[in-house]
């Protein structure tokens, strides 16, 4: 399986912090989203990303993330398989410290 670029959430918050455009995809659930997410994300369930592949863009990478970085990994590397440019955000909103909404 080939590997999947990561990013960790210190480095995804210098970004965000120094202005760039990024694609965050959050895919956690309903519940856990309400509980805070990064505000420049995007929300898809894990499970609703198959039907949403119109949404994705092959010239965009896509940065995912999930609770603990797990379920953001299976998203990359289905992504990945498909085509697509996917990195996942290590360790997830656990180790996020920046700001949600």
């Amino acid at each position: 399986m080939e590997e999947i670029q990561i990013i960790t959430p210190e480095e995804l918050q210098k970004k965000l912090e120094a202005g760039e455009e990024l694609e965050l995809v959050d895919v956690r659930e309903d519940e856990e989203v309400a509980a805070g997410m990064i505000p420049a994300a995007k929300h898809i369930r894990m499970g609703d990303i198959p039907a949403n592949l119109d949404y994705f863009d092959k010239n965009k990478e896509y940065i995912f993330i999930c609770r603990s970085g797990g379920r953001s990994a299976n998203v990359c590397y289905y992504l990945q398989e498909q085509g697509y440019k996917a990195r996942n955000m290590i360790g997830g909103m656990l180790n996020w410290t920046g700001e949600t909404k």
